[in-house]
Order: structure tokens, then C-alpha cells, then sequence
């Protein structure tokens, strides 16, 4: 799991925020901008993207191939996010491929020259769209670029076979993955405190992220702090996992492979650290100071590829706090063995915080992640239960997200086709852009999608009348190029993204011979706009409860698998090599080594990464629905964010159940666990069935084990929270 970085609306004085605050979340909803530096590499790559590739068009006069490869290249540069290299094959290159999929469909409906039969071709891919959608935000990306292009491909009037069209369109995409491995920033800008990549720099930042969480306990930043930890660590996993399934040429070796190792060893240690971090902050006591700073210093190390030194360990008075100290341990054992250095220095021990306090002798249960842990993780993630939920096309969060994207481009099409003999595109394309819910709430995308699309008319009528007395087209290059470069940027708000693609775009029409185009894309942007406002507030597709539901069902349904993983105690020790004799027992064989808790193995890890995973797409889901546009069912709208609350806290106290088991503390009963799972199975269920789906009963709350009692508690919680009475 990648998941988005946060975001806070910039205010011009107090007073303002404070004013915005008495405002409902859907009327400031619009005003939002996500607060980042400013992406000086990637904007490079935008300005070198489509660019030179509408230049090289009008050199060689392939102008309609060029318009084509630099809308991939467009289109590419939109998912052109922070990480690493590898992260941006998968974010750039799936997309790519479901939008010259589209192209191809779209322009083998051009080449049959029946207009109308676009409509039930465009409802069928918005179906798919939409289904797809729900998977996940790079399956959403790749299901979006398909559906636009398919309408491109059907309503633009480009000469060219359709299979040549989208190989066109794949090559921008390929052009700018190619300036993404080439274009690094210079090491003096990173030293100026430019975001760094790679797969090093994703570790280091789990620890700093890890060190900031530890710093806000016990305070109102605390929970910010431990969902920016979430994500930095999806991030690292991200990137290790594709480090290890996708090695690039020249780099099996040598030095390649050792510092792939090095790397792979400190995200264990990380991974170990933050689930005792987290139990920590379910604990709620501040750390000292140099406690707390204790993962920055691993941090430094990870970027140096050194031995942090002393680090500060806290005093081991509860189990969560004994289980950070052992971890901070393994951590500092690992981080020497794995630093380069000459002559190797013995292994440092943690400092503890009061020297009087003894140093135990700690074993730890964890085995490195190593490459077969992480494919074997990563198989148990992609096998038949994943697949068997990404083939649920008719569940009803699917099919009343798939329904509704499909009936707004349908709708589209066919009013588009009404208007327009040539050129229909851009109706369908952008109530494509609009329908999807993962993209933010409705009413604000369409106030955006408004003001953006009339600056970018604006914005090129005016460079065409001033441009008109020079002749020829170079002067679009220049707009392309300022345009390209200005994406990254502009992904931070959607008004300032939908101004410069439709920029963009008008450039590349104007191109090819469509230059009365400005004055219909003001017309066609607000007839789609209209469209997605009257069908996505129909009473049957906009009950949150569906949407929302689905994305918290999923949640607590990967919630249950860890738990009942982690309860499920191994008869041996996961450790021990099939074959080998059986283990004694350790009470009567103190040489003997007992059988480790399943929590800290790369399956349960996986499952634990899934489960917060889920949790941030829940999040995100939640935060949408509670800016949506009061509509028909808003008597049976839920407090979504007080539900995104409990299945956080659903979520750390079944990480902090895990720790404490590996801490030796007596598990639960099966009684009591069988109870927690089946509850939280129960009320999965209850939340992906939608509307008129009645709510189980619950089980009583476990008396013996805290942090069941805790998942039972606010599971009770939730409960209440999505009754309708």
C-alpha cells in the first residue's frame, strides 16, 4: 500500500480559518490545497515530456502520432508521484496500459463508423471502470485512463489504425518512465532538503516518521503522527517488494545485491520497532526526549549506511514498553552487522535511560525479511482470496460504483453525440474525470472542474489571439512544455490540475486541426457537469453506507485474518525446517527454543500491512463522504469519521494484542478469540451488504485480555454509529 500524503487547507489569517471552520465540509471542501514542496525533479521530466515529443511531430510531420504519444506522456506525468524508480513502473506503467487499451477500443469503435453504438461500448467500459475502481487506487488509476481514452479514441478524428494509435499513446507514457530512470535530482538539491528517492531513503523516512509518532504521545498529534507512520511504511514495503520482484539489469550482483540485503535487514528491524511503537502510542505515555529521538538516529544510519551509535531505550516497566526496549535492541544488533565500515567495531547495546536499570539478555523471534519471506508474503497477498475480491464485480459496493460511472458516460455519449459530429470526446471524457468518488467528493470536483476548465479556455484563447500573427505551431510546443512542467505541481489541487491539462489538451486538438474548439469545451465541460450531479445523487447510488461500508468492511475483514493468525498459535516453531526432529520442551530442555508467536513472520506482517492498508483507503473513503453534498440520503448518513476512529483503534489494539503475546503475556482463550473474530467477521459483513442489512449481535466483551476487550469495545462502537433508527 501506497496511501496519499496529508493535507491541510492554507488559510490567509486565523480569523479566516476559524470562519472556514463554521462552514460545512462541502462548501470549503473546493478551497483545499494540499501543502507540499515543490517537485523540481518531476516538473523537469514534464517539461521534457510532451514537449519534444509534439516538437519532433512537427519535424517529422507525424503530427497526429505526436499529439497521441504526448497524451500518454500527459497522462503519465499525472501519476508522476514521489518513490522510487520502481514505484513509478507500476503507478506510470499499469495506467498506461489500461489507457492504450482504451485508445484501442475506442478507435476500433471509430473505424466501424456506427456513432451510436459508442454509447452501449462506453457504458460496458465504464462498468469495468467502475468495478475496477474499488480495487485499489492504482487499479482506479489504470480503470480511469481507460475509460478516457476509450471515448478519446471513439470521438477524436485522428487518421491512423487503432493499434497504431495506441502504441503512440503507449510510447509517451514509456518516453517519460524513460526521463523518470535518467533525471535524478542533483545531490546539492537534496542537501538543501529536496524530497530524496530510492529505496534507502523510503526506509529512513519509517524511522523518521517512527521518531515523530514517538514524540507526539500523549498528545493531540499523535494520531496524525501514527497515520503518517502507516504510510511511510506502505511506502517502504511498496518499494522493497518491487526492489525484490523487479531487479533491474547489471544490479544481481556485487555491490547491487549487498546493499539490496543491507537494506532489507533495517526495514525488518523498522518493522519490528513500529509495531512496538504503535503499542505504544495505544498505551498513551509520553517518552523522554532522547528516547523518542532514538529512531532518528537509525534514520542517519540508514542514509549513511553506518552504525547509529548509542541509542536511549526506555525503562521496561510495562509490556509495551519492554517490547520497544527489545526491538530498539535487535534494531541496534542488525544496524551494526549490516553497517559498512573498516575495522568492524563490536556490536552496540542500546543505552538504557537510567544507567542503574540492568540490561537483559533478549532473543528475538523475528527472522529478517528476507527475499523468499517477502514473496512468500507477497503470493499470500495476491492469491486466490485477492483474486477472488478483485472478481466480485457484483458486490454491491462495485456494482452501484460501477452503475453510476457507467450511466454518466453513457449519458454523456449519447448527449455528446446529440451535439457533435466530430470531436464528442470531451463530454464522456469528462464526466469521466468527474463520477469517480476515489477522486474526492462530487460537488467539489465539479466546482473545480468548472473554474479550471474556463481558466485554461481563458488562459489559451488569449495565447491564440497573441500568438496569431507569428505563423505556423512552435509556439505550442512552448505551451506544452510550460504545461508539462507545471503537473506535478498541480496535482495539489484539482481546479489548478483541471486547468492545466485542459491547456493541454487544447494545445494538442489545436494541433491536429481543431481550432474552433475553445468556445464548445466551456459548453460540453458544464453539460457533463450537469449529468454527474443529477445521476450521482440519484436516491439509489449515492448511500454511503455501500460506498463507505465496503471500504471499512474490508478493513476489519483483514483486522480478523491478523488476529486470527496471530491467536492461531503454531504446534511448532515456524523456524524449525520440515523434517527435522521434533522440539522438546523448553521447561525441561533449557538449550531448547520455543516455539515463536506467528505475529512477527513475514505472513503475519503481511497481513498486518494489509489490514492498515485497508484502513487508509477506509480513511480516505470516510473523508470524502462527510464533504459530499447533502443529497436524498442524508438521514442515513453515518458519522463516518467517528467510524473511521473505532476501526483505528480496532486495528492497534489487535497490533498491540500481537505484542503482547510475543512478550510472553498469556494469550486469550480460544473461547475469547473465537468471539473477537467472529464479531469482527460479523460486522464486516454487515457493513458490505448496504442498505437494509441488519446489524449482528455481538458478542460480550472479553473480561481477561485488555486489548481484546479493547477491539470488542469499540466494535460495540461502531455499532451504534451505522444503526439507522
Amino acid at each position: 500500500m501506497s496511501a496519499p500524503p496529508s493535507s491541510r487547507p492554507l488559510s490567509a489569517s486565523s480569523s479566516s480559518s476559524s470562519s472556514r471552520r463554521s462552514l460545512p465540509a462541502w462548501l470549503t471542501h473546493p478551497l483545499g490545497w494540499r501543502s507540499a514542496p515543490i517537485p523540481w525533479t518531476a516538473a523537469l521530466r514534464g517539461a521534457l515530456s510532451a514537449g519534444p515529443l509534439l516538437a519532433l511531430g512537427l519535424l517529422t510531420g507525424h503530427l497526429s502520432q505526436a499529439v497521441l504519444a504526448g497524451l500518454g506522456a500527459m497522462l503519465a506525468g499525472v501519476n508522476d508521484r514521489p518513490g522510487t524508480r520502481r514505484t513509478g513502473v507500476v503507478h506510470i506503467g499499469l495506467p498506461a496500459v489500461g489507457g492504450a487499451l482504451g485508445l484501442l477500443c475506442g478507435g476500433l469503435l471509430a473505424d466501424a463508423d456506427s456513432r451510436w453504438t459508442a454509447v452501449p461500448a462506453l457504458f460496458a467500459v465504464g462498468w469495468l471502470s467502475g468495478a475496477l475502481s474499488v480495487t485499489g487506487p492504482v487499479w482506479s488509476a489504470a480503470a480511469m485512463q481507460c475509460l478516457v481514452t476509450a471515448a478519446i479514441g471513439a470521438g477524436m478524428p485522428i487518421p491512423g489504425p487503432a493499434w497504431l494509435k495506441a502504441v503512440c499513446y503507449l510510447g509517451g507514457a514509456v518516453w517519460l518512465l524513460l526521463l523518470r530512470f535518467l533525471l535524478r535530482a542533483p545531490r546539492r538539491v537534496l542537501r538543501r532538503g529536496a524530497r530524496r528517492e530510492g529505496e534507502r531513503e523510503a526506509v529512513a523516512a519509517v524511522f523518521d516518521a517512527l521518531a515523530d509518532a514517538l514524540l507526539a504521545l500523549g498528545g493531540p498529534d499523535a494520531e496524525p503522527a501514527r497515520r503518517r507512520l502507516i504510510a511511510a511504511q506502505h511506502r517502504a514495503d511498496e518499494s522493497l517488494r518491487l526492489m525484490r520482484l523487479l531487479p533491474f539489469p547489471g544490479r544481481r550482483g556485487g555491490s547491487g545485491s549487498a546493499q539490496a540485503h543491507r537494506v532489507t535487514e533495517r526495514f525488518a528491524a523498522a518493522t519490528a520497532l513500529c509495531e512496538a511503537g504503535i503499542a505504544l502510542l495505544w498505551e498513551g505515555r509520553p517518552l523522554p526526549r532522547q528516547v523518542a529521538n532514538a529512531p532518528r538516529l537509525l534514520a542517519v544510519a540508514v542514509r549513511a549506511d553506518s552504525a547509529p551509535g548509542a541509542l536511549a531505550s526506555p525503562v521496561s516497566d510495562t509490556v509495551q514498553r519492554g517490547a520497544f526496549d527489545r526491538a530498539l535492541l535487535a534494531a541496534a544488533v542488525t544496524f551494526d552487522r549490516t553497517a559498512l565500515r573498516e575495522p568492524p567495531a563490536p556490536p552496540m547495546r542500546p543505552v538504557p535511560y537510567e544507567p542503574t536499570r540492568p540490561v537483559r539478555p533478549v532473543r528475538s523471534s523475528r527472522g529478517s525479511l528476507n527475499a523468499g519471506s517477502a514473496r512468500r508474503a507477497l503470493k499470500e497477498l495476491t492469491g486466490p482470496g485477492a483474486l477472488r475480491t478483485l472478481g466480485r464485480a457484483f458486490a454491491p459496493a462495485r456494482r452501484e460504483n460501477a452503475l453510476r460511472v457507467a450511466l454518466c458516460v453513457a449519458a454523456s455519449a449519447a448527449v455528446a453525440l446529440s451535439l457533435h459530429q466530430t470531436h464528442w470526446y470531451w463530454l464522456p471524457a469528462t464526466a469521466a474525470f468527474l463520477v469517480k468518488p476515489d477522486l474526492g467528493p462530487l460537488f467539489s470536483r465539479v466546482v473545480n472542474r468548472v473554474a479550471g476548465t474556463a481558466t485554461g479556455v481563458l488562459v489559451f484563447t488569449v495565447l491564440t489571439l497573441a500568438m496569431a500573427g507569428l505563423g505556423g505551431l512552435w509556439w505550442l510546443v512552448a505551451v506544452v512544455v510550460a504545461g508539462g512542467a507545471l503537473i506535478p505541481v498541480a496535482t495539489r489541487h484539482f481546479g489548478f490540475q483541471t486547468a492545466v491539462v485542459t491547456l493541454l489538451v487544447l494545445s494538442f486538438v489545436y494541433a491536429v486541426g481543431d481550432t474552433e474548439a475553445t468556445a464548445a469545451r466551456l459548453l460540453d465541460t458544464a453539460l457533463a457537469c450537469g449529468i454527474v450531479l443529477l445521476v450521482g445523487h440519484l436516491p439509489h447510488l449515492t448511500d454511503p453506507r455501500v460506498r463507505v461500508g465496503h471500504r471499512f468492511a474490508v478493513a476489519l475483514r483483514s483486522t480478523e485474518r491478523y488476529l486470527r493468525y496471530v491467536l492461531d498459535t503454531p504446534r511448532t516453531d515456524p523456524r524449525t525446517e520440515p523434517g527435522t526432529a521434533p522440539r522438546t520442551d523448553p521447561r525441561t530442555d533449557p538449550g531448547s527454543i520455543p516455539a515463536a508467536p506467528r505475529g512477527g513472520d513475514a505472513k503475519g506482517i503481511a497481513l498486518r500491512y494489509a489490514a492498515y492498508r485497508a484502513l487508509s483507503e477506509a480513511r480516505a473513503a470516510a473523508e470524502t463522504a462527510a464533504a459530499e453534498l447533502p443529497g436524498l440520503h442524508r438521514a442515513h448518513r453515518h458519522d463516518w469519521l467517528a467510524v473511521m476512529a473505532r476501526a483505528e483503534r480496532v486495528v492497534d489494539a489487535a497490533t498491540v494484542c500481537a505484542v503482547r503475546v510475543e512478550q510472553g503475556v498469556p494469550p486469550p482463550t480460544a473461547t475469547e478469540a473465537r468471539w473477537v473474530t467472529g464479531a469482527l467477521a460479523a460486522m464486516a459483513d454487515a457493513l458490505e451488504g448496504g442498505r437494509g442489512t441488519p446489524m449482528p449481535t455481538l458478542p460480550p466483551v472479553p473480561k481477561d485480555c485488555r486489548s481484546l476487550r479493547d477491539v470488542m469495545t469499540e466494535l460495540h462502537g461502531i455499532q451504534s454509529l451505522t444503526t439507522v433508527v
